[in-house]
């Protein structure tokens, strides 16, 4: 009798140390599922912007992009520059002054990799080719410039909306309220030079984006002054025909203008070191922009 009360109160112990372990178990998965939600911001209705920086946890998009080619540029007239952001710090740029005093500037955007050498480059071309505009290279890496996909893809996640904010509305105000701006901006910086179209406000003037994730409220895009300049790739898997499609639809339900410009080329098909690079639809693609941005360059 004795041995059998022992026995009984065994499993009823037995019982309650299994009973909280499976509690403390339950605990632990609920904490961790809590902190990886939050990790991943917004998940049920991420913004444009965090929408792409997603994708860097796509490894069929990050091994897509291959190393780029190393290249060195050193410009005569471009130099570096700071300047105070919205969110009372500072943030670096890189500046191509127009000849004559001009109120047109350009505001210019960089891909995944950072402002590197290759957007330098680009932009003195794009400032050669346009004339009477100032060029402003903004930075939302603050500095850092990506050499591998892996390095790319974290420091696209790591740009948070309200920094990147900032710094584009710092450079909106070091351009000062009488600027003319127009923008432009390619792959991840795509997306961006539309959202600063969208914070330039009634200075807006123009906006070219180069396979860049579209904004899709509807409501944020009637708030567009000036016209946009798609150039899009018909082979993007990520930045693809129906995200295309939809921009097109909203930019018509908001009563705004949007010229698509679909190129039979792949993701990133601008930049010569990506292995998606297009050069017939590169050089369409630059044509078809200098001639919109002219039409808007006073």
């Amino acid at each position: 009798m004795v041995v059998q009360t022992f026995n009984r109160e065994n499993q009823k112990k037995h019982k309650m140390k299994k009973l909280l372990l499976l509690t403390a178990l339950l605990f632990c998965g609920a904490l961790a599922f809590s902190q990886t939600k939050s990790k991943v911001v917004c998940c049920s209705n991420p913004s444009a912007t965090q929408q792409f920086a997603m994708l860097a946890s796509s490894k069929k998009f990050v091994v897509f992009h291959k190393s780029p080619l190393p290249l060195h540029f050193q410009s005569s007239i471009g130099k570096a520059i700071t300047y105070k952001t919205a969110d009372g710090k500072t943030a670096s740029a890189y500046e191509l002054m127009a000849k004559s005093p001009t109120s047109n500037y350009l505001l210019v955007v960089h891909e995944w990799w950072g402002l590197n050498d290759w957007v330098k480059k680009e932009s003195e071309k794009i400032y050669n080719d346009l004339g009477n505009v100032n060029v402003i290279d903004l930075d939302l890496y603050d500095g850092k410039v990506a050499t591998t996909s892996a390095d790319a893809g974290k420091y696209m996640q790591s740009v948070t909306d309200d920094r990147a904010r900032a710094i584009i509305n710092g450079a909106i105000a070091y351009v000062g309220p009488k600027a003319h701006i127009t923008t432009i901006g390619w792959c991840f910086g795509g997306g961006w030079s539309l959202q600063t179209a969208l914070l330039a406000g009634k200075q807006t003037k123009g906006c070219v984006m180069y396979y860049g994730m579209p904004e899709q409220d509807v409501k944020k895009l009637k708030n567009l002054h000036g016209d946009v300049l798609g150039n899009f790739a018909n082979k993007d898997e990520w930045i693809n025909k129906k995200v295309v499609a939809k921009f097109e639809a909203d930019m018509k339900t908001a009563g705004k203008k949007l010229t698509v410009n679909a190129y039979d080329a792949n993701h990133g098909f601008a930049n010569p070191s990506n292995p998606g690079y297009d050069s017939d639809a590169t050089k369409a693609a630059y044509e078809k922009t200098i001639a919109f941005l002219k039409s808007r360059v006073k």
